[in-house]
């Protein structure tokens, strides 16, 4: 192909009535493909960002196997701890917090269970892309990411208060509880009184709140209000 390319570009640039001959090899030579890997493949690294890919990868399955079943959760095993060190950090700027990284690495090694695909193929090729037959694998672990990363925006500093003042309901259930806003009240009310601040953003507003307006009321009781 580059030579086809070449030589019409040789051909394009040259003099009038000094045209080069295409060698008749260079027509009839079989096309090569480049089967590295593209920047849209879904691998480790886009896992890690959270991008959004395509399974690329060329594994042909075959008869199921135990031994490959293992290899492969062990092989996406040993990543777990990296993508969950480097999943909270980045969120925190570089600061831990062990025990959401704790949570996140057995969250990940329960999602791994959907990633040994029954040993009938690799679930990552040797340039480092993941199977067509991955996807449910791969959108589980990202899903597990996704999830600590906004437990780490939301949640921590307000669960490592929590940690500090013994108040109940602490540990991966503060974790679950707070990004999803759903604290028991005697958790809430300790949060409340002992981690203000540090819970502000996750804590429900008090104080009288405002009177609706007379277009608010009117809206509210128009037909046709409700949102789809």
């Amino acid at each position: 192909m580059k030579a086809i390319l070449v030589s019409l570009f040789l051909l394009g640039s040259a003099p009038e009535g000094a045209a080069p001959a295409i060698p008749p090899e260079a027509l009839a030579a079989p096309p090569v493909a480049d089967e590295s890997p593209t920047a849209w493949a879904c691998t480790v690294d886009t896992l890690r960002a959270g991008k959004e890919c395509v399974f690329e990868a060329d594994l042909s399955a075959g008869s199921p196997s135990d031994a490959q079943d293992t290899s492969n959760k062990s092989m996406l095993q040993d990543v777990g701890r990296a993508l969950c060190s480097e999943a909270v950090g980045n969120i925190r700027e570089g600061r831990p917090d062990a025990t959401l990284v704790s949570l996140c690495e057995r969250r990940y090694v329960t999602a791994v269970d959907q990633c040994g695909l029954e040993g009938t193929s690799f679930v990552v090729d040797a340039k480092g892309r993941f199977a067509p037959g991955a996807r449910s694998c791969y959108r589980a672990l990202a899903n597990v990411l996704q999830e600590v990363q906004f437990m780490a925006t939301v949640a921590s500093p307000c669960c490592e208060c929590a940690a500090r003042a013994n108040c109940p309901g602490t540990a991966d259930r503060c974790y679950a509880e707070v990004s999803q806003q759903a604290t028991a009240p005697q958790t809430q009310a300790c949060l409340s009184d002992r981690c203000a601040d540090a819970c502000a953003v996750v804590l429900p507003r008090s104080g009288p709140q405002p009177a609706p307006t007379v277009q608010q009321r009117k809206r509210s009781v128009s037909p046709g209000s409700a949102s789809l």
